[in-house]
């Protein structure tokens, strides 16, 4: 019995190993340079799990701008720095437009849902989704008013602070979170609500886990560990626990839908099945409405949030650039009303600020993998169709001909000489591209007026000297995740 117990692990490890083989060393085409991988593991030993992002980085500088590594048996191509990215997700935009792997969600999308989706099924789900939000408001004077009167109860959630430090993680996402609601739900959540906290909560811890080492160690190795228990179970969990939510909203529409008055994204989507239903090639269907839902409430809520969190610290540690914006917050504003998006305009360093937070904070450094959709000659190389793709967002954010001062805060990035604001072709925390953020224009104007009205009736008070205060993310893998912080905030 033992003897042919050993038989058979040989046998399977034989295989496997036969399958890593063919995987790595399939049709390739003319693949762009880089390390050698081993059979099973790829490029593990290059690669560090928990500074993912650095490894290849340190790559970058041996093979160049565009290199090829190995994640176990899965190739994928790297381009650094803003003109490999701006050529590959612009200049050949519908060559690089499909959705590559990510192991660690795969189990709960499954290629559904609008963000990882590919094909025909994604330009439904994406054209659809775009026309919805837009009709519910989204970059128009509409959806403004819903930001402005949400700033207004998160202002006085932090006024009830009374001065005492605070972790401003869960007033940050419940504010944010209630916009995209408003959009998706069709209402807001009271900040106390039971069950907007469990959300927020499965989202939050969600996010970090796909940022922990271990989660860039299963996305690299997947063949090896898929069958193992570990963290990528309890991401499954949390995102599971999220769709179960939604789903529970979505059998609620669907019982008091009313198809003359559809209240929110949810209902939309109802309609949009039910007038599809004899249709075989229809991307509309339960399993993509409870995804596609997950995936605008999970990226209208994370991204913003954490972004306001790295500025809260970021202008803590800079006090004379948060001096700068109160001084332009009350010469164009002033104290007796609320802020619009039409004073950013008139607010090119408030507005610089904005920009500087966001490349700083780095939020999405390696970007959702990409995919070529088709064989592509890219730069000399030849790309066969299915080949992942990491167009490293961190490296255009970062890239020392397109910033003065790359590798510091400093708002004067996004200001010419005269002080007036500067745009920058190499600003890509949405990415670019046909698979640039859907939210981008909602995130623009709710990082804008969230943060000009804290900032108009409340001053921040870090709770030890700004060079002590933390700069460096809790995790960083997926996400830069910010850093654990309390602080106070005091009327002015």
């Amino acid at each position: 019995m033992e003897v042919t117990t050993t038989l058979l692990l040989l046998l399977g490890l034989s295989l496997l190993l036969l399958v890593a083989l063919r995987g790595s060393r399939g049709d390739g085409g003319r693949l762009p340079p880089g390390p050698t991988p081993l059979p099973l593991i790829g490029n593990l030993l290059q690669i560090s799990p928990s500074r993912t992002l650095q490894s290849l980085l340190k790559l970058r500088d041996v093979y160049g701008p565009v290199f090829t590594v190995y994640l176990g048996t899965r190739r994928v191509v790297v381009l650094c720095g803003h003109a490999a990215v701006r050529e590959a997700l612009v200049e050949h935009a519908e060559e690089f437009a499909g959705r590559g792997r990510l192991p660690t969600v795969e189990k709960t999308f499954k290629g559904h849902g609008v963000v990882f989706s590919n094909g025909e099924r994604w330009k439904q789900l994406r054209r659809f989704s775009l026309t919805v939000l837009r009709d519910f408001g989204m970059g128009r004077k509409s959806i403004e008013g819903r930001i402005q009167e949400e700033a207004q109860f998160l202002l006085q959630e932090l006024r009830n602070t009374q001065g005492k430090p605070f972790d401003p993680t869960y007033p940050l996402s419940r504010a944010v979170s209630n916009v995209i609601c408003s959009i998706v739900f069709g209402d807001r959540f009271d900040y106390q609500d039971a069950e907007l906290l469990e959300l927020l909560k499965m989202m939050n811890e969600s996010f970090r886990e796909l940022s922990t080492p271990w989660a860039q160690l299963y996305d690299m190795n997947e063949t090896l560990l898929q069958f193992i228990p570990g963290p990528q179970t309890k991401i499954y969990n949390l995102l599971e626990g999220m769709r179960r939510f939604i789903a529970r909203r979505v059998r609620a529409n669907a019982q008091t839908l009313d198809p003359s008055c559809p209240r929110d994204f949810i209902d939309c989507f109802l309609l949009q099945m039910e007038k599809e239903k004899e249709n075989p090639d229809s991307a509309f269907s339960t399993k993509d409405l409870e995804l596609t839902t997950l995936n605008l409430f999970f990226a209208g809520t994370e991204t913003v949030s954490s972004t306001l969190r790295y500025g809260f610290v970021l202008l803590m540690k800079h006090p004379g650039v948060l001096e700068k914006v109160h001084e332009e917050i009350d010469r164009v504003i002033g104290r007796d009303r609320v802020p619009t998006v039409e004073d950013r305009s008139r607010m090119p360093y408030t507005d610089a600020v904005i920009h500087e937070i966001q490349r700083v904070s780095d939020l999405i450094p390696m970007n959702v993998p990409h995919t070529v959709t088709r064989d592509t000659l890219f730069r000399g190389y030849l790309l066969p169709k299915g080949t992942d793709v990491y167009p490293l967002l961190s490296t255009a954010l970062h890239d020392p001909s397109m910033f003065k001062h790359p590798h510091t805060f400093s708002p004067e990035n996004f200001l010419d000489e005269s002080g007036r604001f500067k745009k920058n072709d190499a600003f890509v925390p949405f990415s670019s591209g046909k698979r640039v953020c859907l939210g981008e224009a909602l995130a623009r104007m709710e990082l804008f007026l969230f943060l000009t009205t804290i900032l108009q009736n409340l001053r921040l008070q870090p709770l030890q000297p700004p060079e002590e205060l933390p700069d460096t993310p809790l995790e960083s893998g997926f996400a830069n995740i910010p850093p654990l912080y309390q602080l106070c905030m005091l009327p002015r």
